[in-house]
């Protein structure tokens, strides 16, 4: 059995991973951008990466195989995804030789139209013993992929080409067979599901609920009706992929210091000015109108959901986090303009003699003995499992582009996530727009329930 080593992105909910080919050589299926950890994986195991597998055009990522075919890798990808750099390309049933294994290309579309999954088997090209299935977005564990990141007019043609493709090409496989899928918990390009990375053929047909669907158009309305909303980014980063990230190699660009009169030119130009410290931070002092994007694995996420990729990137942090961790989350979701950092941070600005902001962190107590509105923005799902009554509900997601209009209109108002972080965000949002009487509730709604209240679900 050839080794195969996990490489997981908690923040996008993603996995990679890295093949032993058993002769010094190693085969990366849908690596991230940055080159370190498919490199890092390789080097503890003595490998020279020889190929770069794609399964799929990424939404929520940009792909790292051409960053890994800068170090020699050669790039395996659907044929019917165009890439427009070198790569070798597979249609149904083409088969790779990888010496003593081998890598078939099955047609998967659904996840998308171009989708590949691929079986690695032993022994000869044409009829070896099935090792392993690398999913891709077509099979996950407890759910499948979703169907609705083309276009609408899609989205249910695309789900049905799924049902097919699972029927036909995906539950036909060994029960036992190991499925490593690249997305998984946590990921917007899927249902929530559990912790387990990987799965098996058998383990899927006994508790996959939309694999038990009798017929393909309960299928089809299981999964639509599964839907939730993905950050906005989705939609360009297929195109990046297609035409060919900008490779940086394993150094990415370090973040500028720029003293505070630069800052305040750069956003008369229209650059976004990102505070990605701590929300007890951002509340203690922040430049006014800044975005609050605590840095956190989901950091990426959320500066994809909530800024405009073509907009210059200008960030305060604190002395002590992790510049290289920024800009690796930056570049991963495809922003490019990363024009520095404040030198100094929010001390420097301050002693400039420059305005000061700030956002109270309330506690739970004030909610009540305050009478404050509580605006929650968490996920649908979240606030349908359990919210604090009466509150109030947008997520974070949907403040983008609008006047935050379906907050409450009047009287003191307290946004509430699930810790805090994205209350922040949202505070934030709601604070450049003019809205005053604004706190955060410290805690959210997992200190509340700690706190013996409790939350009331949707019915």
């Amino acid at each position: 059995m050839a080794e195969i080593a996990t490489i997981r992105d908690e923040g996008l909910g993603n996995s990679s991973y890295l093949v032993d080919l058993g002769d010094g050589r190693g085969l990366a299926v849908d690596p991230a951008r940055d080159p370190r950890p498919s490199l890092a994986a390789a080097a503890r195991r003595g490998l020279r990466l020889a190929y770069s597998a794609e399964t799929h055009l990424h939404a929520d990522f940009v792909s790292g195989s051409r960053e890994l075919a800068a170090c020699g890798a050669r790039v395996i990808a659907p044929a019917a995804a165009q890439l427009a750099f070198q790569h070798h390309g597979l249609g149904d049933g083409d088969q790779l030789d990888l010496g003593g294994l081998s890598l078939r290309a099955l047609a998967t579309p659904g996840h998308t139209p171009e989708h590949l999954a691929y079986l690695l088997t032993d022994g000869d090209p044409g009829g070896g013993r099935p090792l392993a299935l690398f999913s891709g977005g077509s099979l996950l564990v407890g759910a499948v992929a979703r169907t609705d990141l083309i276009s609408p007019d899609r989205t249910e043609a695309l789900a049905r080409a799924l049902w097919r493709s699972l029927r036909a090409r995906i539950l036909t496989l060994p029960d036992d067979l190991a499925v490593y899928p690249t997305h998984g918990a946590g990921s917007f390009c899927s249902a929530p599901t559990g912790a387990a990375p990987t799965t098996t053929i058998g383990r899927e047909k006994a508790t996959n609920r939309l694999l038990a669907a009798p017929d393909e158009d309960t299928f089809v309305s299981l999964l639509l009706g599964g839907l939730g909303s993905y950050p906005r980014y989705f939609l360009r980063l297929r195109e990046t992929n297609r035409r060919g990230p900008r490779v940086y190699g394993a150094n990415p660009p370090p973040l500028a210091p720029l003293p505070p009169q630069r800052v305040q030119e750069l956003r008369a130009e229209g650059a976004e000015l990102v505070d990605a410290r701590p929300s007890a931070a951002f509340a203690a002092g922040h430049v006014p109108s800044a975005l609050s994007i605590p840095l956190r694995d989901a950091f990426a996420t959320w500066l994809g959901w909530l800024v405009e990729a073509d907009r210059p990137l200008v960030f305060v942090l604190d002395a002590g986090q992790d510049r290289g961790d920024l800009v690796s989350q930056a570049l991963k979701v495809g922003y490019e303009q990363l024009a520095g950092e404040l030198a100094g941070g929010i001390t420097a600005w301050e002693a400039a003699g420059l305005p000061v902001a700030r956002l109270p962190l309330v506690g739970l107590d004030s909610l009540e003995a305050e009478g404050r509105r509580v605006l929650d923005v968490r996920q649908d799902a979240e606030f349908a499992a359990g919210h604090i009554p009466g509150a109030v509900h947008v997520e974070l997601g949907a403040l983008v582009g609008s006047n935050g209009d379906d907050a409450p209109p009047d009287g003191p108002l307290a946004v509430v996530c699930g810790h805090g972080e994205r209350a922040m965000t949202a505070a934030s949002l709601l604070a450049r727009r003019g809205r005053r009487d604004l706190s955060v509730a410290a805690g959210g709604t997992e200190a509340w329930a700690a706190a013996g209240r409790p939350l009331e679900p949707e019915p």
